[in-house]
């Protein structure tokens, strides 16, 4: 079923009669249970750039979104990853499924995730009732912050119809430094220069290449950062990419260096001072980003990546294996998680068993 519309919207979900898997592009996870329920309301219905604002329907392809900001000299701040091609899934973004899955690229460590940048949201709970929170303006905090809430919640709290979004002028000039280093110096380097004072907005490892950090901004300010920095690292032989820059922060972004490989695919959230034993422990290839504190790993199929990673602090993901998604939540977490559930889908056919 796929409905174009948020009257269709709400009326499919109003008449559902078991469980629905709720779908943008698909290319954010594998099928679900229950009756598929494409949302297809698509287009931008406000795009101000003066105010730096737009509004879209969540079934917008995200490449159409990116294309009128980019248009405009601007960008969403967060750089939002695609990841269809590492899990092996056809299809195109839309904007909804990044929303929902609070998918946020490199830029992260500076600009924050997807949910920083979101400001409005239309859904539609699993009773089928239209809710609208938020709105154009980033200071508006009327009642409580659904928009947040709804940022990475997968679906399972209700069927996102429209987002609005902050945007940021696009930088006119980035510099990437590349340092050939294995994990453990690449993490110390990348750490480095997240602790300095030069605004880095990327930081992380890729196999084959090696630690990398990015500056972005105006052509003489990103010149003296990166000349700053190259000094600040200069015991781990740093050499610097302009014109190769933006292609290294697309793969890995992308998770590009893991596109066709054959295994199971994990992502932990951790302590970067961890990353290196972790990665080690894993035993697999891996794509480190945000400074380490988001590890890519590649593994073979079947395998516990949290058993053979642990210890660690922080969480992991099962994107595309057959181990359950996500962490066990603490008892308290999972009772507020049920609370929830139970208040914005009280049936219980949003996305079943997709959060635990």
């Amino acid at each position: 079923m796929r409905v174009t519309t948020e009257a269709e919207l709400a009326e499919a979900i109003r008449g559902a009669a078991g469980p629905l898997d709720i779908r943008g592009g698909g290319t954010r996870r594998g099928a679900g249970v229950g009756e598929r329920l494409e949302v297809g309301i698509s287009g931008i219905t406000l795009y101000e750039p003066g105010a730096l604002t737009l509004i879209a329907g969540a079934g917008t392809p995200l490449a159409e979104i990116e294309a009128a900001v980019a248009a405009e000299g601007q960008r969403l701040p967060f750089e939002p990853a695609h990841w269809g091609a590492v899990l092996g899934l056809a299809g195109a973004s839309t904007i909804g499924g990044v929303v929902a899955t609070n998918a946020s690229g490199p830029r992260r460590v500076q600009a924050g995730a997807c949910r920083d940048s979101l400001i409005g949201v239309r859904f539609v709970d699993g009773s089928g009732v239209v809710v609208k929170n938020g709105g154009r303006v980033m200071k508006n905090v009327t009642g409580y912050d659904l928009v947040k809430l709804m940022a990475g919640s997968w679906g399972t709290l209700g069927v996102i119809s429209e987002v609005a979004f902050k945007l940021l002028p696009a930088a006119p000039t980035q510099a990437t430094l590349v340092m050939d280093l294995p994990i453990v110096e690449g993490v110390a380097a990348v750490s480095a220069a997240l602790g300095s004072p030069f605004d880095v907005s990327a930081a992380g490892w890729l196999p084959g290449l090696g630690a990398v950090v990015r500056v972005e901004g105006l052509g003489a300010s990103v010149d003296y950062r990166a000349g700053r920095l190259i000094e600040l690292l200069a015991c781990y032989a740093p050499r610097i990419e302009r014109d190769g820059s933006a292609a290294i922060w697309a793969d890995l972004a992308a998770v590009r260096p893991l596109q066709g490989r054959v295994g199971d695919l994990w992502r932990f959230s951790v302590k970067p001072s961890e990353a290196p034993g972790i990665a080690a422990r894993l035993g697999g290839e891996v794509v480190l980003d945000l400074g380490g504190g988001l590890i890519w790993a590649l593994v073979p199929e079947g395998t516990d990546a949290r058993a053979l990673a642990a210890p660690y602090t922080g969480h992991a993901t099962c994107l595309r294996g057959a181990s359950p998604r996500f962490e066990l939540e603490a008892p308290g977490v999972a009772a507020l998680s049920r609370g929830l559930r139970a208040r914005f889908d009280p049936r219980g056919i949003l996305n079943p068993g997709v959060m635990g």
